[in-house]
């Protein structure tokens, strides 16, 4: 696992950790804007997860398919996302 998936994983086990906190005060009743929030910084880390995953792919997958001549399929893959 390199750097790049390790910051990856930390910002996913985060969104967990947050999306517990989140289910906790649901069930708390806790004032919905407040879990609005909340539920929004979920949001916000999944995101960079997302981006950062991708940005992984496009530098290791996508680049490795550039130099075999086999792009086209991982290209489409990345748009399609």
């Amino acid at each position: 696992m390199n750097g790049d998936q390790k910051g990856s994983l930390n910002l996913l086990k985060t969104a967990r950790g947050q999306l517990d906190a989140v289910i906790r005060m649901t069930e708390d009743s806790r004032y919905c804007v407040d879990i609005a929030i909340q539920i929004a910084a979920v949001e916000s880390l999944l995101k960079k997860a997302n981006l950062a995953i991708l940005k992984n792919h496009i530098e290791t997958c996508v680049r490795e398919s550039f130099e075999d001549g086999t792009h086209g399929e991982k290209v489409d893959e990345v748009i399609n996302i």
